[in-house]
C-alpha cells in the first residue's frame, strides 16, 4: 500500500480499504521518496498487488508493469496510466451532470452559474457540463482562464451576470496561491461559491461535493479482493466514486440571504 502522504482523507481511505480487504498489508508513505526508491521498496516486498492512494504514489510506480496496481484518491488517473493494462482503480472526478444535479437539489433557485476553466485541462469536462446544464434549465456562463493570474479578472467580469460561481478542480484556475483570493473576491462580490472540497466551504464557499474517501477505500478493497482471488486486473473495470459528501455553509447562506435545502441523499456536513 503506497500512500502519497499522511493526510486525513488518505488515512480515511486506507481505513475503508482495510475494512474490506484482509490481506497482509505493508503500508509505505511515499512523500520524500523518489520513484526509484519507491520501486526498490516495492520490489523488496515482492507483493501480489500494489494499491496506491493519491496521485504521487501512482506516478512513482507507473513504470511497474508486472504487478497489478489499483489506485484511489486520484483525480485524473488517465493522465498517468494511459492504456496500461495492469492498472485499474477508483477515480475521484465526479461527472459534471452529477455535480449540477446535486447543486440543483441544494440550491434549486440558482439558474445562472459561472465557471472558469483552462481548455487544455478541463475542456471536455466543461463541454459535458454545458450539455447537462441545458437539460436542467441552467444558464452556464463559461470563461477561459489559461493561468491562475487570469482567474480573478475573469471572476470580476462575471459579477452581476451569475448567481453562483462554480469552482471545479482545475489547476489552470485553482491553485494554493489563488484559491483564497478567489473565495475572497467572490464573497466581496456577494457571489456564493460551489466547490470540490469541504475545506473551501470552511473558508467561505457555500457548498461542496466531494467523493467519500472511506467508501472509495471500500471500492478499492472490493477490487483488491477480486484481484487477489485470481481475477485478471484487465477484467476489473475502473470505476468512479459511488458515494459523496456534501458540505454546506449555512453561515454564508444566511449572510447572502440564500435559502438552502440540506435534505440530501448523501452524507451531509453543516457549518453553522
Amino acid at each position: 500500500m503506497l500512500q502519497s502522504m499522511r493526510i486525513k482523507p488518505y488515512d480515511v481511505a486506507f481505513d475503508g480499504f482495510k475494512s474490506l480487504c484482509t490481506a497482509k498489508i505493508k503500508r509505505v508513505v511515499t512523500s520524500g521518496m523518489g520513484a526509484s526508491e519507491t520501486v526498490r521498496e516495492v520490489r523488496s516486498v515482492n507483493p501480489s498487488l500494489i494499491v496506491t492512494i493519491g496521485m504521487d504514489a501512482l506516478a512513482k510506480v507507473r513504470n511497474v508493469k508486472d504487478i497489478p496496481v489499483i489506485y484511489l484518491m486520484v483525480l485524473d488517473p488517465l493522465q498517468l496510466i494511459g492504456g496500461d493494462d495492469n492498472v485499474t482503480g477508483v477515480g475521484m472526478r465526479i461527472p459534471a451532470e452529477r455535480q449540477l444535479a446535486e447543486l440543483h437539489k441544494v440550491l434549486p433557485q440558482v439558474k445562472r452559474v459561472g465557471v472558469l476553466y483552462d481548455p487544455a485541462r478541463t475542456g471536455s469536462f466543461i463541454r459535458e457540463a454545458q450539455a447537462a446544464a441545458r437539460t436542467m434549465g441552467i444558464d452556464l456562463l463559461v470563461r477561459e482562464a489559461h493561468e491562475p493570474k487570469n482567474a480573478l479578472a475573469a471572476l470580476q467580469w462575471m459579477r452581476g451576470k451569475v448567481e453562483l460561481f462554480w469552482m471545479p478542480p482545475d489547476v489552470g484556475v485553482v491553485t494554493q496561491e489563488t484559491v483564497n483570493l478567489l473565495l475572497l473576491s467572490a464573497t466581496e462580490s456577494s457571489i456564493p461559491v460551489f466547490t470540490f472540497s469541504g475545506k473551501y466551504v470552511e473558508r467561505g464557499a457555500i457548498l461542496s461535493l466531494e467523493a467519500d474517501p472511506h467508501d472509495m477505500g471500500r471500492q478499492a478493497g472490493e477490487m483488491a479482493k477480486r484481484a487477489l482471488a485470481g481475477a485478471d486486473v484487465r477484467d476489473i473495470t475502473p470505476l468512479p466514486a459511488r458515494n459523496f459528501i456534501i458540505t454546506i455553509n449555512l453561515k454564508v447562506a444566511n449572510k447572502l440571504g440564500i435559502k438552502v435545502n440540506s435534505d440530501t441523499n448523501h452524507k451531509t456536513r453543516i457549518i453553522r
